[in-house]
C-alpha cells in the first residue's frame, strides 16, 4: 500500500491521498485531523509548493517535522522537453530515482487553454504489441502511484510557467506501458489526480486504457470506478488480433466480450474501444463480419487511430489510406457502432511512445528487468 518506499527509504507524499496521510501521521502518533491533511496535500500536491510553513492556514510545526522526516516529497528529474510544432504536443522525458526513464505528453485540446496529459504506466512494456515502440523496450519494473502523480505535477508546473491561463484538465492512462498490468498503483494514481486535493482533474476526464487484460477488466467493472476506461481491440478477429497483440493469445474473445459486457453493465454506457488502423490489415470486410458475429448486442465506441509513423517505418506496417478509413467508417456507422478518430500527435521521429526514452537509454544505465508477464495482476 503506503509502504512503497523511494531511494530515500521513505513513502512518497505525492502517493497519498488526504485521508492515506492522516492515517499514517496518526499510526505514527502524530496528531492531524483531516482538514489539516487536506492542507497539506492541497499545498504540495495541488498548488505545486514545497514549503510547509507557507501554507496560508497554518498546520502545527510538530506535522510539518513529521512530515520533513518521514516522508519523501522530491520530485523526478526532467531529462528533456521535446515540442512538435506541427501540432503543439509536448513530450517530456523524466529519470527516475533509480535511473529508469519514462515519458508523457502534453496534448491540447480543442477548447483553448486547456490540455490533457499523457501519462506512462511501466518502464518499458511487456506486451510486445507489434505497432507499439515502446513494447520493443521490454519491461523494466512497474510505476508507483507517486512517480506517475510526479510526472503530472511536474508537466503541469512547467505549462503554468509557460501559460499561467492555462490548465491540464484531463488524463489518460496511455503512455509507456500496460495500465491493468500495473493494476493497484494506477488506480492509486488515479485516484490522486481526481482528488479536489490532488490533481483535480474530475473523474470523467481520466482514462484508463488496457490491451484487454481480462482479470483485471472484470476487477474493474465491479469495483465501480467512474474513470473511462477504453480497451484496445484493434481486431475482432481471434488469430489475427493475436498476430498483433500477442497478449491476446492468453485470453479467448469470447472471455474479452463477457468482460466487456460486464463493463456495459456497470457504467450503463458504450463500451469504449481503440483500434489502430493498419492498411491492408484491419478495415476489410472480414472484420466488419467477426464484430457483427461477436459484439451486435453490445454498445460500442470505436476510437481509431492511426499507425504510428514510427511503426510504419520500422516494421514495414503503413497507414491506412483516407478511402480505406472512410470505407471502414461507413461499415461500423451501417452496423450502428459509432467512430470517434484519435489523432497521433508529435509527427517528428520522438512521437511514439517508447522512443524519446530508447534514445536516451543507450547512454544512461537502467536497472534489471523484472520477470516476463503471465497474465495475472
Amino acid at each position: 500500500m503506503l509502504g512503497e518506499e523511494t531511494r530515500s527509504g521513505r513513502p512518497h507524499l505525492f502517493g497519498m491521498r488526504p485521508t492515506d496521510l492522516a492515517a499514517f501521521l496518526r499510526e505514527r502518533g502524530v496528531v492531524c485531523t483531516d482538514a489539516e491533511a487536506r492542507r497539506l496535500q492541497a499545498h504540495v500536491v495541488s498548488h505545486g509548493r514545497d514549503d510547509l510553513a507557507t501554507i496560508a492556514r497554518p498546520v502545527p510545526k510538530r506535522m510539518r517535522e513529521a512530515i520533513d522526516a518521514m516522508l519523501d516529497r522530491a520530485p523526478l528529474e526532467l531529462v528533456d522537453r521535446v515540442r512538435d510544432e506541427d501540432d503543439g504536443f509536448v513530450k517530456y522525458l523524466f529519470r527516475h530515482p533509480d535511473g529508469a526513464l519514462t515519458e508523457a505528453v502534453r496534448i491540447p485540446l480543442h477548447q483553448p487553454g486547456r490540455f490533457t496529459l499523457c501519462l506512462s504506466s511501466q518502464v518499458g512494456c511487456a506486451m510486445k504489441c507489434v505497432f507499439c515502440a515502446t513494447g520493443k523496450l521490454g519491461l523494466t519494473r512497474n510505476l508507483r502511484a507517486w512517480e506517475m502523480v510526479a510526472a503530472f505535477c511536474a508537466v503541469r508546473d512547467d505549462l503554468a510557467r509557460e501559460r499561467p491561463d492555462a490548465r491540464i484538465s484531463g488524463a489518460v492512462f496511455m503512455g509507456q506501458g500496460e495500465p491493468f498490468h500495473n493494476y493497484d498503483e494506477v488506480i492509486r494514481a488515479a485516484q490522486v489526480l481526481s482528488d479536489p486535493c490532488g490533481g483535480r482533474i474530475t473523474q470523467e476526464a481520466i482514462t484508463i486504457s488496457t490491451v484487454g487484460l481480462v482479470p483485471q477488466i472484470l476487477r474493474y467493472a465491479r469495483e465501480g470506478h467512474a474513470f473511462r476506461l477504453i480497451v484496445s481491440l484493434t481486431s475482432a478477429i481471434p488469430e489475427k488480433r493475436v498476430r498483433l497483440l500477442p497478449v491476446a493469445g492468453r485470453f479467448a474473445m469470447d472471455d474479452l466480450v463477457a468482460a466487456l459486457r460486464e463493463v456495459h453493465t456497470a457504467i450503463g454506457k458504450r463500451v469504449t474501444v481503440a483500434w489502430v488502423l493498419m492498411g491492408g490489415v484491419n478495415h476489410g470486410d472480414d472484420e466488419i463480419e467477426a464484430l457483427r458475429a461477436r459484439f451486435s448486442d453490445l454498445p460500442l465506441r470505436v476510437n481509431l487511430i492511426d499507425l504510428n509513423r514510427w511503426a510504419e517505418d520500422e516494421d514495414g506496417m503503413r497507414r491506412a489510406t483516407d478511402d480505406e478509413r472512410h470505407e471502414l467508417v461507413a461499415k461500423l456507422h451501417a452496423m450502428g457502432i459509432a467512430t470517434q478518430r484519435r489523432y497521433s500527435g508529435g509527427r517528428n521521429k520522438h512521437a511514439a511512445c517508447g522512443m524519446l526514452a530508447a534514445q536516451h537509454a543507450e547512454s544512461m544505465p537502467q536497472p534489471p528487468p523484472e520477470a516476463p508477464f503471465y497474465g495475472d495482476s
